[in-house]
């Protein structure tokens, strides 16, 4: 991995984990803002709890070492949740100034996980191998 990439991949990494832990901490313990905005969007409260635990889950997942398998589901469950809130803003009638945080982790996201991508690598198995086994 060239040094500037690997530049890219902990810029992108910590901005999105900076913006993501505050987030998912705000609302466990159910900020007014964000209850406000989950209310608005016409969601349930609970719903804080269970989308906090996630993004505190998936900071902490995409900033340990190893477990490729488990960065892949974090990377989609943030590209899962901001993707539903940029949605749920527009469906909602919002002006850009409410999405444009929501399409910004977004966009953050779908950059720290296309920076990744010598970890994504697969290693290629000989289909005579394969065939050898049986």
């Amino acid at each position: 991995m060239k040094k500037r990439n690997k530049i890219i991949y902990w810029v992108t990494i910590g901005l999105l984990a900076f913006c993501m832990l505050p987030q998912g901490l705000a609302q466990i313990f159910r900020t007014k803002g964000y209850a406000d905005i989950i209310a608005h969007l016409g969601y349930p409260l609970y719903l804080l709890y269970i989308i906090g635990g996630w993004k505190i889950l998936g900071v902490i997942a995409i900033l340990i070492p190893g477990f490729n398998l488990v960065k892949e589901w974090a990377y989609a469950g943030f590209f899962f949740v901001m993707s539903g809130a940029v949605f749920s803003h527009i469906a909602s009638g919002d002006s850009i100034k409410e999405i444009a945080p929501s399409l910004f982790l977004l966009i953050l996201t779908v950059a720290a996980w296309y920076s990744r991508y010598v970890y994504r690598k697969v290693t290629s198995v000989k289909p005579d191998l394969i065939l050898a086994s049986y």
